[in-house]
């Protein structure tokens, strides 16, 4: 509680003896959603009716409401920092709870010293919690040991907590996919616990139908040992994994799947099929990676690209790397999204070709070369994600601070903040390619089974939305 004001540097009691009945103390509270989260998550009280809305929404309450407990923790906060203070030693607490409390609430919380034993130590306080209505919403009485000896001490520091629900805004995404028809898919190569297992799991939530491409026996093994039962009429035997990947190409040109998942091969095997020029899956775009993170504390999912395909793109292939994501971003349901052209700098300079090759992109973007969102570059990746330091910097524009997409200037700066982002701090990632006639689920061999989920549900709105392109002989 003080740690939410920065203008309390000390905390000081009152003694036994510096008492008074009718002394009082108070300290008003805010009730936020993410106060209900942490409680939860302190106490391990996960009752519905605290953290689900449509469960809570059938309630007598018809809404949210906070634990109980919240407003007493706040009446012992006030007890051990105001009245008495530091040094006082709970003995008891009663609590009547009179209405509840709904996030943007306004509570007061006061204590008044009702008796006091010089002899015993012994304090009662009557404690009530009011709403900005100036009703009660707790009532009761504290005992507790007052302290007989001064004490004056600086405010403890108090860690920043931030709350975080990993793969949260990946949840409305599936949620989404999952209303669509099952998209036919084939499962390329199949034959570790990892590839097959997302497969099934994007099968079991409705996302795909899947067709299992690869060598029989081993697709077999593999489900065997994971206690996974599949249904044999839809393996496609394949000897190896090349052979694999090139079925699965026909089985796209046949009309059978309308997306590939890449399983246990190289990722230059599977494209290489895909990009067969007599037999593949190309179109007019070239194929590009995309990167869909929810990172925590960033209000918006971030896509990434291209950080798995392209290693140094020139102006015809970041023209198709930029307007593959618009089209897969805008096909998530985000209407205008915000592409970030990255580079060290925001300004142009020949030093650093980047930042030119940036410039052109957002001049083929005004003149209709680039459809789609708002573009705006060269930024640099800090004036690019943060408002305060586009701010600092004078940058003024639509897109610095808020950029959906971040677009790397080659693989390597790409895949490095993909992978910072994952790795330190705390994404989760899934991954598509995009650019062929359909969506190619492109997964690492390390990535989970719920990533492979993910970039399921990525690739069936994107086919939704962008219905299978034409291929290119």
């Amino acid at each position: 509680m003080f740690g939410c004001d920065p203008s309390i540097t000390t905390v000081e009691n009152r003694t036994l003896e510096e008492l008074h009945i009718g002394d009082s103390a108070e300290v008003d509270r805010v009730l936020t959603p993410e106060d209900i989260e942490l409680f939860a998550v302190m106490s391990g009280d996960v009752n519905p009716a605290h953290l689900d809305a449509t469960y809570a929404a059938e309630t007598g309450f018809h809404h949210v409401i906070a634990h109980g407990m919240w407003g007493g923790a706040l009446i012992s906060a006030v007890l051990g920092t105001r009245l008495p203070g530091p040094g006082t030693i709970y003995l008891g607490q009663s609590l009547r709870f009179r209405r509840p409390v709904s996030p943007g609430d306004r509570i007061t919380v006061r204590v008044t010293v009702r008796e006091k034993d010089m002899a015993s130590a012994k304090v009662t306080l009557d404690c009530v919690c009011l709403n900005q209505n100036d009703e009660m919403v707790i009532s009761g009485e504290a005992l507790v040991l007052a302290p007989r000896e001064k004490v004056r001490r600086p405010v403890s520091h108090l860690p920043e907590v931030r709350l975080h629900n990993p793969g949260a805004r990946f949840a409305s995404l599936i949620q989404a996919a999952r209303a669509l028809p099952p998209m036919p898919t084939a499962i390329v190569h199949p034959c570790d616990d990892l590839s097959l297992l997302g497969a099934v799991q994007a099968e079991a939530a409705g996302i795909i139908t899947a067709l299992w491409v690869g060598p029989r026996d081993k697709i077999l093994a593999t489900a065997a040992a994971a206690n996974v039962v599949l249904d044999e009429s839809r393996i496609v035997d394949a000897p190896h994994s090349h052979a694999a990947a090139e079925i699965s190409v026909d089985l796209v040109r046949e009309g059978r799947a309308a997306a590939l998942m890449k399983g246990k091969l190289h990722t230059d095997e599977l494209l290489s099929a895909v990009l067969c020029r007599a037999k593949g899956l190309r179109t007019e775009r070239r194929l590009s990676h995309v990167f869909a993170l929810d990172v925590p504390d960033v209000d918006r999912l971030l896509f990434i690209t291209d950080a798995a395909i392209n290693i140094a793109p020139d102006l015809e292939t970041m023209k198709d790397i930029v307007q593959n994501a618009i089209d897969l971003v805008m096909a998530l349901g985000v209407e205008c999204p915000r592409t970030a052209l990255l580079s060290a700098v925001e300004t142009l300079t020949a030093k650093i070709p980047s930042t030119l090759l940036a410039a052109s992109i957002c001049k083929m973007h005004d003149r209709g070369q680039i459809l789609g969102g708002l573009i705006d570059g060269p930024l640099a990746y800090d004036n690019a994600i943060s408002a305060e330091a586009a701010v600092a910097k004078g940058i003024v524009s639509d897109v610095a601070g808020r950029a959906d997409i971040l677009v790397a200037p080659n693989l390597e700066g790409g895949n490095m903040i993909a992978k910072q982002l994952i790795h330190l701090g705390g994404a989760e990632a899934a991954g598509l390619v995009i650019g062929a006639r359909v969506p190619v689920i492109l997964t690492s061999r390390a990535d989970s089974p719920s990533a492979r989920l993910t970039s399921a549900a990525l690739a069936r709105l994107h086919a939704e939305a962008r219905p299978a392109k034409p291929v290119i002989e």
